[in-house]
């Protein structure tokens, strides 16, 4: 079964000879689903390093009664990125939040179009979430009167890490915009399954 023959349905019934891969793996469903996929399965290894600047935190606290100024904060946006990165990977991969009680139970017809009123309310979900990001991203970079500067968090380091995180949840909103009208359109082409219209 090729990628290009991949639903973005879960489908476990092999009798509804649905498009999802056959094995577990990750596969994206687009282009973009599977470069997202490619560059999430790299960007899980920051979880690890994570954990690891976490622990030298405990040591240089509790042992060497030492604590930095940049380990919380740095974990934090690390953590908060990845988060909001998760959204992308979960759609892509198909891992998002669904009713499988009701979903599984249809058949392949209206589960494609329960997949498309999914994709048109993601889309009214990301035009409100772009309007609100546009506004945060804006306010984080540019200073009431115009001039460029980051917005910072205020504490003794004080990175521009608000900043940051703000414009990435701006381009993970579009990205993830962009990701619902290609799984809109795909499930728009895609012709009806076979075996419903033999049954016809």
């Amino acid at each position: 079964m090729s990628a290009a023959n991949l639903s973005s349905g879960p489908e476990l019934n092999p009798d509804h000879g649905d498009l999802l891969p056959e094995s577990d793996e990750d596969i994206g469903f687009t282009r973009l689903d599977r470069a997202i996929v490619w560059l999430g399965k790299r960007l899980s290894l920051v979880f690890a390093v994570i954990v690891l600047v976490s622990f030298y935190e405990i040591v240089q606290r509790y042992v060497l009664n030492s604590p930095t100024l940049w380990v919380h904060e740095t974990v934090t946006f690390a953590g908060a990125t990845l988060f909001v990165l998760g959204g992308l990977y979960a759609l892509a991969t198909d891992r998002h939040v669904r009713i499988v009680l009701i979903y599984d139970a249809v058949s392949p017809r209206i589960q494609r179009w329960l997949r498309v009123v999914h994709h048109l309310f993601g889309l009214a979900f990301c035009s409100m979430m772009l309007y609100a990001s546009w506004f945060m991203a804006q306010g984080a970079v540019r200073a009431p009167w115009g001039a460029w500067r980051l917005e910072t968090s205020g504490s003794a380091w004080n990175p521009p890490f608000p900043a940051f995180l703000k414009v990435i949840i701006l381009v993970a909103i579009v990205i993830m915009t962009l990701q619902f009208v290609l799984h809109l359109i795909r499930d728009l082409r895609r012709p009806a399954p076979t075996r419903e219209i033999d049954d016809v």
